[in-house]
């Protein structure tokens, strides 16, 4: 389990990080009126922060690509 902790720390942090605000979000500015899907109910704006804060983190980098003229080569 502390292996699992390690490995994915960020991932996890995340998580948390990304649902607490999505719950901070509803509490301050969600929607009264209930119309709104998402900002109405407590438990589906902060699914939806969990949600975000799992993908933010695990965002494709960008790979920096060496150029093919390198001067080594010449």
């Amino acid at each position: 389990m502390k292996q699992f902790v390690i490995r994915y720390k960020w991932k996890i942090a995340g998580v948390f990080l990304g649902a607490l605000g999505g719950f901070l979000y509803w509490y301050y500015i969600g929607c009264t009126s209930g119309t709104c899907p998402i900002q109405s109910n407590w438990h589906t704006s902060t699914l939806y922060g969990a949600l975000i804060g799992y993908i933010f983190p695990n965002s494709p980098k960008k790979e920096k690509k060496e150029s093919a003229a390198n001067p080594e080569e010449l």
